[in-house]
């Protein structure tokens, strides 16, 4: 059975150390090359276009394939719809990432694009093909929510942290499991 492993990218440097862009902090390289040495391997390796997720991938142990707009695609409307780290205190996220997702909005078509994209890459791929994307928080949550309308929302827990993720399953056109790939 085709799966997908879905990654949020891994610790960033702040403050000064930061320069120009978003690159992973030395913290960020260890920790997503001891979750690389754990996982694997894939037929397809995707990555957002930010630096983030492609240096997540490659400290991972793993070449990237392609980079994909819609895996890092959190427009200033998604930003209105759900904030930035406002996740972070919602009492039940996927819950609340369902209910942003209903209302048709901005966070809706970014959850589409999710799915759209992911069902493209595991339809590209054997039908026991594996795929590793490396995205974003807050675009991972929404897809996930999409692609599993009818999902036990109020246990999956946190939002995602680094390097952190899901694992599912995709059979016959549709997503049929999802596994929390969790750090702490």
């Amino acid at each position: 059975m085709r799966a997908i492993e879905i990654r949020r990218h891994s610790y960033t440097k702040k403050g000064a150390a930061r320069g120009k862009g978003s690159h992973l902090s030395a913290e960020g390289v260890a920790l997503a090359h001891t979750i690389g040495a754990t996982i694997g391997p894939f037929d397809l390796v995707l990555t957002s276009p930010g630096p983030r997720t492609l240096e997540t991938a490659i400290a991972m142990g793993f070449a990237v394939d392609d980079q994909l707009e819609a895996l890092g695609d959190i427009s200033p409307e998604v930003v209105d719809e759900i904030g930035h780290h406002e996740r972070w205190a919602w009492e039940t996220p996927f819950v609340r990432f369902t209910e942003i997702v209903a209302q048709g909005g901005a966070t809706t078509r970014m959850g589409k694009r999710q799915q759209e994209a992911w069902v493209q890459a595991l339809e590209s791929v054997s039908p026991d093909g594996q795929v590793l994307v490396i995205s974003h928080g807050r675009v991972i949550e929404s897809g996930v929510v999409t692609c599993l309308p009818d999902g036990d929302f109020a246990a999956w827990g946190a939002p995602l942290h680094h390097c952190e993720g899901v694992r599912m399953q995709y059979a016959v056109g549709q997503f049929t499991d999802v596994h929390f790939l969790r750090v702490r």
